[in-house]
């Protein structure tokens, strides 16, 4: 086994292994929650626990698929997606008011849950580092556009300019499926 298979397989170990005391954290907060005998601040305290803890189990599936398709291990459970539903759900997911989502969809064969959360993680990086309030999510067909891409967000859409994590997992989940990402006319477009 080479480093890089060896060092894939121990990020996948590790990401498993923090999922038990991820789990008893986000447990307990949600047992804290529903017994709502907390008042504020220790009712908001704990709500906070619950959301970091939903944050982290969100951050081990990405450092998870990249270190199983980094090792050879993935293989995309390839199922039918509406491509206008993936977009759709980014924007519940980012807030539709920063998300405006438009077009027609078509059905495309891809790892349904991996690729939902590569769209809303494109769209969030070209919110973040574009320095936007609201992106516009354009759907056609198989294809999605996200909009506007600045000359600073670019390489950090693309993955090369690893800046953020969920763009980065995104570029390498969709082309691992056979889709593709380029930037034009200030533009992301997403090929499933």
């Amino acid at each position: 086994m080479d480093n890089d298979t060896a060092f894939a397989r121990l990020v996948s170990l590790a990401c498993h292994d923090l999922r038990t005391p991820l789990a008893t954290v986000s447990g307990f907060a949600k047992t804290l929650t529903r017994a709502g005998s907390l008042e504020d601040p220790a009712a908001k305290y704990v709500a906070m626990i619950e959301a970091a803890a939903g944050q982290m189990a969100e951050l081990l599936d990405e450092l998870g698929i990249v270190a199983r398709i980094e090792a050879g291990r993935y293989e995309p459970a390839l199922r039918d997606a509406d491509t206008l539903d993936l977009a759709r759900s980014a924007a519940r997911e980012l807030g539709e008011d920063r998300v405006v989502v438009s077009g027609a969809g078509a059905t495309v064969q891809v790892d349904v849950e991996p690729t939902r959360r590569a769209v809303a993680a494109l769209a969030q990086s070209a919110l973040r580092h574009g320095g936007f309030e609201e992106v516009a999510l354009e759907v056609d067909g198989a294809e999605l556009r996200v909009s506007p891409v600045t000359d600073a967000s670019r390489p950090v859409l693309l993955g090369e300019d690893l800046r953020d994590l969920g763009a980065a997992v995104a570029g390498i989940v969709i082309r691992r499926q056979g889709g593709s990402l380029t930037v034009e006319e200030a533009a992301l477009r997403v090929t499933l």
